[in-house]
């Protein structure tokens, strides 16, 4: 059974990273640190034109998803049922000879 590979627990679609900086950051760092990137966006560290190439001390913050705060459907108002019937919303009445009848 050594052979046997494990499963893989699934890859989230919106993985994502922060940089975050070391004791003396470059400008670049400095730039992006705080924002959210997706895992195959981001850079690799040291970022191109770091002024600490060998002494780079920056590294990744990982995160479930892109964004940082609230889903916007949550925030929503919720949507009010249109098959309710907690409420006669027409403006005349029906067009059945049972609704003319009835008046």
């Amino acid at each position: 059974m050594a052979g046997l590979l494990r499963p893989q627990p699934p890859r989230r679609r919106f993985h994502a990273i922060s940089i975050v900086a070391g004791p003396s950051p470059c400008a670049q760092v400095k730039a992006l640190e705080g924002t959210r990137l997706l895992s195959l966006e981001a850079p690799r560290l040291p970022i191109v034109g770091c002024t600490n190439p060998g002494g780079c001390r920056c590294r990744f913050q990982h995160h479930e998803d892109r964004r940082s705060g609230p889903r916007r459907s949550g925030m929503r108002a919720p949507v009010p049922d249109a098959w309710s019937t907690d409420g006669n919303r027409r403006r005349s009445p029906g067009r059945r000879n049972v609704d003319v009848a009835a008046k």
